[in-house]
């Protein structure tokens, strides 16, 4: 749970005006559209008559140095429609802005320090004077299309980032760099695991063979742990009739949704952008008994949402993402034990994905408010109190209650994890629901043969296995577990002559359950060795004749020295260990 001077929004909104002014100053005929603070800096949107870049960033930063010297406070006024509209005659997009907010009947105001003024709502510094010039850096030009829109004019994005003092910015840019050498984007071409062609969309992932492998994997771990839990199997299709989002109340009422396919005739078809509607028409297509609840329902599959070609981002923001997707219908007095269960299933995947610092958001309804949400106040009742009594009994977790941020059909609890940078992420959600149990008029036979409501828990340990897999790839920088790399070995013969012996090293590795490839190259074993390093490859077996004659492979691993040379058994069994035990 990261904590940040209160200050800091402030300041970083009031750099962003600082940047605009000194864009201006350098740039007159540039157009300043919008600029917010974000987390860890400011940005600002410009349309440029000429294009700038990277190189341009020292001179902008300078220029804003010398105009923060002139500024102190930040001075609101609120003007009619017309008087923001003759001010900005020459910026439609400022324009296109102030139309919004009269429409809106909201004030309209702008605020102006030193000789530059700005369409704004508020939020500045106090007094420029607590900004301090040696506590802000411009980081990176970017493009960005206006609002976010694809079909919008691409603009110039300026990002800079800003903190409290010099030593906090230093801190700030040292994990920056090693981010950007973690960057899952940069990482997935670099190590063959995925990539985004234009031809086929922006926010559509295609993986490559190595990357493909470590989604099994991962997928595979979690269909395991679910099997053994009692979860079980669905398949559902992946368009469906608008009838379905009728009834689960989503239809013309989430954004995300792509256009209904047009079939002639028939009825309205849409991509799905979720999974709940389909896992509620099974349950409701049989009779269900109480001796049956829990019935736990669980399927990997994609959805697909119309996302804005702005917000998307690698593998952490997509348009088709594939969802580790579960929901249990059961009775209420069965919530306790089946958290606990969904608990002990998200502590063990995080174990073995080396996920060790995280706390868990619980969320409950605001008391002051109760007609914002649904459900009876016996179900509200029980539902929190049995989910603050399943995380306490996890005693080593850290747990806040977050007091009105429950959804409007239940309690929920949300896993935020930090990676070995400090960032933090969003993970596994469990969220109790009380509303498409009523929408769908689900029931069960209880013990006197009356018709009961169930509950239902939705459940996702990865969330998107897209997002997981790009958290994955940063939080290890592309040098996985043993247990979790595409390639787990790689054989490097020392001359062509050792082929056939490396081929036959290959067969019995593979025998055995390890996932090795072979470097036929005629390439020097150095040059083999650095390049089997840069894949990040845990271990590299050299074979030369010493090896072939002796029945030996030289074992080599990821980032160490040589551990010498192994029978081939030997290093079998010491490498299943190993990935048996999934360490990190």
């Amino acid at each position: 749970m990261p904590k940040q001077s209160s200050n800091l929004e402030p300041i970083r909104h009031s750099l962003a005006h600082l940047l605009a002014a000194a864009v201006l100053d350098l740039w007159p005929d540039t157009k300043p559209t919008i600029g917010p603070a974000i987390e860890d800096g400011f940005y600002y949107d410009f349309e440029f008559s000429e294009p700038i870049s990277n190189d341009d960033l020292p001179k902008i930063e300078k220029k804003m140095r010398e105009i923060l010297k002139t500024w102190d406070t930040f001075e609101g006024k609120k003007v009619s429609k017309k008087e923001a509209l003759d001010h900005y005659k020459t910026n439609p997009y400022k324009k296109e802005l102030i139309e919004e907010i009269a429409e809106k009947k909201e004030d309209i105001t702008l605020y102006t320090s030193g000789k530059f003024t700005d369409l704004c709502r508020g939020g500045h510094a106090s007094s420029a004077k607590v900004i301090k010039a040696d506590a802000f850096k411009l980081t990176s030009v970017a493009g960005a299309y206006w609002r976010g829109d694809e079909k919008n004019k691409m603009l110039t994005r300026i990002y800079g980032t800003a903190f409290d003092t010099k030593d906090e910015l230093e801190k700030h840019l040292k994990l920056q760099e090693e981010s950007k050498k973690r960057d899952h984007r940069k990482l997935g071409r670099e190590l063959g695991l995925f990539t985004i062609i234009d031809e086929v969309g922006p926010g559509l992932p295609l993986f490559y063979p190595k990357g493909a492998i470590l989604r099994r994997i991962v997928e595979n771990f979690i269909t395991e742990i679910q099997e053994a839990a009692g979860y079980v199997p669905i398949w559902i299709p992946h368009i469906t009739k608008g009838d379905l989002y009728k009834i689960s109340g989503h239809l013309d009422k989430y954004d995300a949704m792509y256009p209904p396919m047009d079939l002639k005739g028939e009825s309205k078809y849409y991509i799905k952008p979720m999974n709940c509607p389909h896992f509620m028409m099974l349950y409701k297509s049989m009779p269900h008994s109480y001796r049956e609840l829990p019935v736990r329902y669980t399927a990997t599959t994609t959805n697909y949402r119309l996302e804005k070609s702005g917000e998307l981002s690698g593998l952490t923001r997509v348009r088709a993402l594939t969802q580790d997707d579960c929901h249990v219908f059961l009775k209420p007095e069965q919530i306790k034990t089946e958290i606990e269960l969904m608990l002990h299933m998200i502590e063990k995947v995080f174990k073995a994905m080396g996920f060790d610092d995280f706390w868990v958001q619980v969320s409950l309804r605001d008391p002051k408010a109760k007609q914002k949400y649904i459900g009876t106040e016996a179900h509200w009742e029980n539902a929190e109190t049995e989910l603050k009594k399943a995380i306490a009994g996890k005693k080593n977790w850290k747990a806040l209650e977050a007091v009105g941020e429950a959804a409007f059909y239940g309690p929920k609890l949300d896993f935020m994890m930090k990676d070995v940078l400090g960032r933090e992420w969003q993970l596994s959600t469990v969220q109790l629901d009380f509303n498409l149990p009523e929408r769908f008029k689900l029931e069960y036979t209880d013990e006197e043969g009356k018709q009961q409501q169930p509950i239902v828990i939705h459940r996702a340990i990865l969330g998107s296995t897209e997002r997981f897999l790009g958290i994955l790839i940063e939080h290890f920088g592309g040098a996985f577990p043993l247990w979790l790399s595409p390639v787990q070995a790689v054989i490097l013969p020392i001359s062509d002559e050792i082929n056939e012996y490396a081929e036959s090293l290959a067969a019995g590795l593979k025998a055995g359950g390890i996932r090795v490839e072979i470097d036929r190259r005629s390439e020097s074993i150095g040059k083999k060795i650095r390049e089997a390093e840069m894949q990040k490859t845990p271990y590299m077996l050299i074979v030369g004749k010493k090896e072939r004659d002796q029945k030996t492979v030289s074992v080599r691993q990821r980032g160490e020295k040589d551990l010498g040379a192994m029978k081939m058994e030997e290093f079998i069994e010491k490498i299943q260990k190993e990935i048996q035990a999934k360490s990190i």
